[in-house]
This record gives structure tokens, sequence and C-alpha cells, in this order.
């Protein structure tokens, strides 16, 4: 059934015999929401994570992506590259003392903030960029954490955006395990990377009583070090808080391909064997994921033609996912029409390697040996779709995207993986892509008149037309933040175009290869598409284009004005079964839909 705010939020009501972070005896946090419900005052868009994640039983653990702890090596593979390091900390180790006695949270702040001022002298000479941080940053409190400011101190207090390295300080050393310590390190994470663009991943760690790990999150999960005690390693410690002091930005996991010079930043690209920068206007989207494709889209332009602007979409790819830039390409070459043009599309490269988790990132780190593997079965990325779901994609454990009102809104769409399959064995890499396009509009539910909304619809349907019979390709996405209009007249991108080939696919390859399983965003995903694993077909992706309508329709009250939930919401979180039954209610009321795949029944034109 589909559920109302107010049925949802009495599905979160027995959490109000758990504490509360003030202090109280019970979560007053949650009595002041449903207070504010009642009220009508409050954003709604803003609980739905929470909701949805209460519906779905999604566990703290989905949060973080796969998590390996105890993996040999890390220290050195992140810090062994730092000079000096070594012979720095032992020299340092022999003046630090007076580990505060039960561990107080507030005592070992102190005494973490006066160790850290003792080593900063040393620092200086390497890098002056991190400072310590302690207490509390926007709405998630960060205990402690190092800053990119070399004035910070205890009063301190910093968005996220300036967040180097975040830690998790715990007075029990119990708590050094997935449901304390780890998940409340992820979400700080989660947060420091849906704050800066330019992050590839991130350093972090917990300390739990005397017990510390090391980690680094990436868009396939955590990863951490063995556990030590730093009254009895202090060696390791002190390196430890060294290394955060001394790594560089690259170490520290920024991406050096995009720059600031002035008042203007730029991505660097290689085209026709020579670099080339592209200044960046503005963020179009972050995806707010720990684990994932991590998708990030800018606008920007070249540096000799302000006027003409382009698209940069950069992401972390499976690799066996054929290139979204070649079937652009491909595309572009073939003269499709109302489609996104092909402009660039390159694998980024860091160290003058590909960019890539397993090697790059994680310095080909085994996982095969972390402490907790054994127990792991091979399975795919576990979902992001608790509390860092993202707004429009993240992996998914069942490969299908899922959307709410599909856009900047609510509920939560979920990234279908390339292939999907329920044996398909573990993920263990992704590839940092990207791809550069020439055209740029908004998404079509943002369109300034139903008139005009009509219109996009009608050239996004010719330009899946043109996709198909030129390139012979099947786009296997049609929904909402995928068709785009253009209403500027000094724009020269397309009035209206399909974007985003991430999972498209050639058609007689769908043929020859037979089931491949499903695909799409679940709200908008044909009802032929839902209870099997058949061969996608091009009369699935133009009842798509219904749905999308349909939801629209449903959802929105002018351009870009979201009415709010409807008695649809649940197409995002349905079982197949039940959401093709729903789908199949709802045409009765509009019209029929051919659901076996022929060509029988309608045309690009009377769809």
């Amino acid at each position: 059934m589909c559920y109302s705010i107010s049925y949802m939020l009495c599905k979160v009501f027995p959490l109000l015999a758990l504490c509360s972070s003030r202090g109280g005896k019970n979560l007053d946090d949650l009595s002041n929401l449903m207070t504010a419900v009642n009220a009508d005052n409050v954003d709604i868009e803003r609980i739905f994570p929470l909701l949805r994640a209460v519906l779905c039983k999604a566990s703290d653990k989905d949060k973080l992506g796969q998590t390996h702890v105890g993996v040999p090596g890390f220290f050195d593979a992140f810090f062994g590259e730092v000079a000096g390091l070594g012979t720095a900390a032992q020299a340092e180790e022999r003046g630090w003392k007076g580990w505060p006695e039960g561990a107080g949270e507030r005592d070992v702040l102190s005494w973490f903030a006066l160790l850290t001022e003792q080593l900063l002298d040393s620092a200086e000479e390497h890098w002056a960029g991190p400072r310590l941080l302690q207490g509390s940053t926007a709405d998630c409190k960060l205990d402690i954490g190092f800053v990119d400011n070399e004035s910070a101190d205890i009063n301190s207090r910093y968005h996220w955006s300036r967040i180097l390295v975040p830690g998790e300080l715990k007075s029990n050393p119990l708590a050094d395990k997935a449901s304390k310590a780890w998940l409340d390190l992820g979400q700080y994470a989660g947060e420091v990377l849906a704050a800066q663009d330019s992050r590839r991943f991130i350093h972090g760690f917990t300390l739990c009583g005397s017990l510390m790990r090391l980690w680094s999150f990436d868009r396939l999960g955590a990863i951490a070090s063995e556990q030590f005690d730093i009254n009895k390693d202090g060696l390791q410690f002190v390196s430890a808080v060294l290394g955060f002091l001394w790594t560089n930005r690259v170490q520290l996991g920024l991406d050096p391909t995009i720059t600031t010079a002035g008042d203007k930043r730029y991505i660097e690209i290689e085209q026709d064997n020579r670099k080339e920068r592209l200044v960046i206007d503005k963020v179009i989207k972050r995806v707010a994921c720990v684990a994932g494709r991590a998708t990030t889209c800018w606008r920007v332009h070249r540096e000799d033609d302000p006027n003409t602007p382009l698209v940069v979409k950069d992401s972390w790819q499976y690799p066996a996912c054929e290139e979204e830039g070649e079937l652009l390409h491909g595309a572009t070459e073939k003269g499709v029409m109302n489609v996104a043009r092909y402009f660039h599309h390159e694998t980024v490269r860091v160290g003058g390697r590909d960019d890539d988790i397993h090697t790059n990132v994680r310095r080909g780190l085994d996982i095969t040996k972390a402490k907790n593997y054994a127990a792991r079965k091979p399975m795919p990325p576990l979902s992001t779709t608790g509390y860092w779901a993202s707004q429009k994609d993240g992996s998914s454990v069942t490969g299908r995207k899922q959307s709410s009102s599909c856009t900047d809104a609510p509920l939560p769409p979920s990234k279908r993986t390339c292939l999907t399959s329920p044996t398909k064995p573990a993920i263990t890499n992704r590839v940092h892509r990207r791809v550069i396009v020439h055209d740029y509009g908004k998404p079509i539910y943002k369109a300034s008149s139903r008139a005009s909304l009509l219109a996009g619809l009608e050239g996004c349907i010719e330009g899946y037309e043109s996709l198909h019979t030129r390139a012979g390709m099947l786009q296997c996405d049609i929904s909402p933040n995928n068709l785009m209009v253009n209403e500027d007249e000094n724009n020269a991108s397309w009035p209206a175009f399909l974007i985003d080939l991430d999972h498209a696919i050639k058609e007689q390859c769908e043929q020859a290869s037979g089931a491949r399983g499903k695909t799409g965003t679940r709200a908008f995903m044909a009802i032929g598409v839902l209870p099997d694993d058949g061969p996608h077909s091009f009369m699935h992706d133009l009842e798509s284009f219904f749905w999308v309508l349909f939801w629209i329709c449903i959802h929105y009250d002018g351009p870009d004005k979201h009415i709010g939930p409807s008695e649809f919401e649940c197409w995002n979180y349905e079982n197949d079964q039940k959401l093709a039954g729903s789908k199949k209610s709802s045409e009765g009321r509009c019209f029929p839909i051919a659901r076996d795949g022929g060509t029988s029944a309608c045309s690009y034109t009377s769809i």
C-alpha cells in the first residue's frame, strides 16, 4: 500500500524510547518533528531518507557500501610515500604522554589537541594545510577532525566543504564496530564527499578508548587498518597524526585535475594530445553517497568560448560497462537528433595512471585478507538507499533505479548496475570516467508551460526514435531527469533532447544475448519489464515516456512546483509483481499499453 506521511512517522515512533542526541531521556527530536509535521511547519523532503530507510528495513551497514576492516598494509599504502615520516615519528614519539584516565571524550579532545599542536611545528615545513578541528559542524556532530585552515582552534566551526579528515571518538573500546563508530564516521565521510565536488576518496579515523583504526572511504565502500592500541604502539599513533598533517592534497583524496586559479575553477582534460582547461560555471548535480557511481555534473565553458556551454559528467563506472562516451560518440557521428551531442570523453588519470579504485585509490591493497572478509559472501555492492541515498543514482542490490518525483525531490533513486543478474559476483573495482557534451538544458518537469512540456516530450521521443533508427540503440532509462528542454534563445543546444546513455544497449547485442536483467528507473519501468528478465524492447522505452508524463501530471502544479507525496510514491519501492499490478490498474484509467514487446500496437508518432 502507499503510506501517508503520518503513517510513516508512526512507523518511526517506537524510536522515541531511545536516548536523544541532546542528552534527554528519549528521542524528543522525533517528538518535536511530529509536532512540526502536524503544524505543517516542516520541509518534508528532508526526512524522506529516514522514512525510506525505515520502510525498506535498511541495514545501517548498507550506508557504507562494502566495509572491510583489518586490511594488512593499510598505513604503508597511504602514507608510505610521505618523505621523512618514519624518522620524524620516531623522534616525536618520545615526547607524547598523558593519556587521560577513563578516555572521556572531553579529556581525549583536549589531550589530542595539545599533542597535535606539538606536532604542528614539525609539520610546517611539509604542508601547512590541515589543522585539528574539535566540536560539531553543520547538523551532524563531528567529534574531531582536520580542517583546511591554518587558524582553526577549539572554537572554530566549519562547513563540510572545509573538512579534510573526519574522526570519531568513543570512550568505550567496544564501540569499535559497524553499528557504532564505523557508522558514525561513515556518515561524516558522506557529508564531506557530498560537499566537496573534487573529492576522489576521504581518509578518516576512529578512536574507541585507546583503540584506533585508520579509514579510507571511496566509491566501493570503506576499508580500515588493523586495530591498534595507541598506548602500546605510540609510534603507529604519532605516525598516523603526522601522516594526516604531512600528506599533500592529492594523497588526501583531492582530484588534481580540478584546480583553482584566482576566483575561477578549472577542469583539466587532454584532447588531441594536448591539455585544455575548462572553466567551471557551476555544479549542476553532486550525488550524496559514499559507495556508488557518485555522478557529478558541472556546466563549463572553454576559456576561449565563454558563450557556448558544455556539460561535464564525472562518475565512477564498473570497468565491464560499455563507455557512455563511446556510445555518444557513435550516435553523434551517425547524425542522431535530439540526443546530447558528443564533445569529449576520457578516463581520468592521476599520478600518471588511469584512476580506478583497486590500483590507484587503494594502492593494490588486498581486501580478501581483511579480518572480516571470510564472513562475507560475494555479492553486489550494498544499496545506498538508506541514509546516504542519492537524489539520482547510487549502487543498488537489485540493479534497478528508483526515482521519486524523480528529481531533486524526496524519494530516492538507486542506479542499477551495468548488467544486472542475481548471480553477479562481487564487484571489485570502479573506474573514474568523464563524458563532456555540447547540449545544456533543464529537466522536462521545469518546462515553463504545458505547451513547452508537451513540445519537449515530443522532441525527446523524436530523439529516441533517431537514436534507435540511426544508431541502433535502446536508451533503457527514460525518466524525468533524462529528458531535457532548452528554452533559452541564446543557447544553441537542442530545444529538447535525451541524456544519459550510461546503460544504453545496442539492439543487435540485446537480441543476441537474450535476457540481461531489468534496467530503468522503477517508477517509469514498463509493465512488461517488471515480471521477468526478458529482452528489452523499444516499446518498453516508449511506455516509459507515458509513465514520465503521468508522474509529472500527478506530482507537479507548474514549472518545478512539486506538490508533495501522492498515492503513487510507493512505486519507488514496491516489489515487481505489486508494481506491475499497480500500473495495470492506473493504465486502465488512461490508455492501453502493449506489453509483449511487439510493434503492432503503436508507433513513435502514436505514443
